[in-house]
């Protein structure tokens, strides 16, 4: 059995990072970018107004002058503006020759062609834009790794890139083990409803990805077992299994992946929940063993399986965000293990959840973030730090 940190460690050194193509802006949403982007031009493209008004040059006790042309967005003219001549103009129109600064409109009177203003806080380049001010040709948009949102979608349209280079998702697999589950909708004799399979397929679709095929549900029996697993990693980046990770007689995973040539990299982790996760790899494909109660593989998936997927797609800093906050009351934390309990934040404290049995999730369901007590750590008192894991926006 080894350390959190350990388990971490090894998981980041195995990541195999997913194959990049270059996608149109309009698919791009929800991927990693494989390759930094720079700016191929200047932003602005040229100097413009920043709001609606008159554009002239800005002279020192000069107070009237004479409407010449109107300028919308989009327009441009092929001469330059002469001393005592001005533009109507509109927000995001290109700013003529001859001009440098603009007059809100608010603050000028019109008779005719003639205008005069009476903004006495108006100076020379006054509500222009200018040309590059944001960015130059060259400079950095976006670094390799950054989650392709709306924000970073925008900025890269406004520079003028119309594609970009970024990572595919992996095709994962899920495995669910054990022969007690039913997928009918009423109770069956000695038989329970199955949640682990369903769960982890709507985890992986929050971040974008899919189940790969059919969900593989076979029994404890080992040749059913060894067909599924073969199928699910011919087939995926990465396995999920569910269940069959302990030492139990039914526990057949691990010696079925091994049969099958696997790579077991670490099996038993020193924490709770979840002590019998398992990960493998045979040649390209990650397995992940987690066991069968909900709420360790919850806590497994957040902890371990989110931040390998999100690695294998670039990700320069794959982990739940987390911080450090005081918590609210003092606790005392039984055996040797590392834990990961559920939080929530109020007002910059960390209050814990009712601790519950692994086989529940009601109190994952409430929580903000998941408290984390290394194995070094066996009491806090109130006002104490705690390590937090903020849990992704659902």
């Amino acid at each position: 059995m080894i350390e959190v940190e350990a388990a971490r460690n090894i998981l980041l050194r195995t990541v195999q990072p997913t194959a990049s193509s270059e996608q149109d802006l309009f698919t791009a949403a929800g991927h990693r970018l494989a390759r930094a982007v720079h700016a191929v031009h200047d932003h602005p493209l040229f100097d413009m107004s920043a709001v609606d008004g008159y554009a002239f040059a800005f002279t020192s006790g000069a107070a009237s002058w004479r409407v010449v042309v109107e300028l919308a967005a989009g327009d441009a003219i092929g001469k330059a503006l002469l001393p005592g001549e001005c533009a109507r103009i509109f927000t995001g129109a290109m700013m003529p020759l001859g001009a440098d600064t603009v007059v809100m409109q608010e603050h000028v009177e019109r008779k005719g062609d003639t205008i005069t203003h009476h903004d006495e806080g108006l100076r020379s380049g006054g509500n222009v834009r200018r040309k590059g001010e944001q960015l130059r040709t060259g400079d950095p948009l976006l670094q390799a790794g950054v989650n392709l949102g709306p924000a970073e979608i925008g900025l890269l349209a406004s520079a003028g890139i119309r594609a970009v280079q970024v990572h595919a998702r992996p095709s994962v697999s899920i495995v669910r083990t054990g022969g007690e589950f039913t997928d009918a909708s009423s109770p069956e004799q000695g038989r329970i409803f199955s949640s682990n399979d369903a769960m982890l397929a709507a985890a992986l679709m929050q971040e974008g990805i899919s189940t790969s095929g059919r969900l593989f549900t076979p029994k404890d029996e080992r040749r059913e077992l060894l067909n599924d697993l073969q199928l699910a990693m011919d087939s995926s980046d990465v396995v999920i299994t569910t269940g069959g990770v302990s030492v139990g007689e039914h526990d057949l995973v691990r010696s079925c992946l091994e049969e099958l040539g696997a790579e077991v990299l670490f099996h038993g982790v020193r924490q709770k929940p979840g002590k019998p996760m398992l990960l493998a790899r045979l040649g390209n494909t990650a397995i992940f063993g987690l066991p069968g109660n909900p709420r360790a593989v919850m806590i497994a998936w957040y902890e371990y399986v989110l931040p390998y997927l999100r690695a294998m797609q670039g990700a320069i800093d794959p982990w739940l965000r987390s911080e450090r906050l005081p918590i609210s009351a003092a606790v005392q934390l039984k055996g040797a293990r590392a834990e990961f309990r559920a939080a929530e934040v109020s007002r910059g404290v960390v209050h814990l959840l009712a601790d519950q049995g692994s086989h529940m999730l009601s109190n994952l369901i409430a929580a903000q973030a998941i408290a984390y007590f290394p194995s070094s750590i066996r009491a806090l008192e109130a006002g104490d730090p705690v390590e937090l894991h903020y849990l992704p926006e659902r």
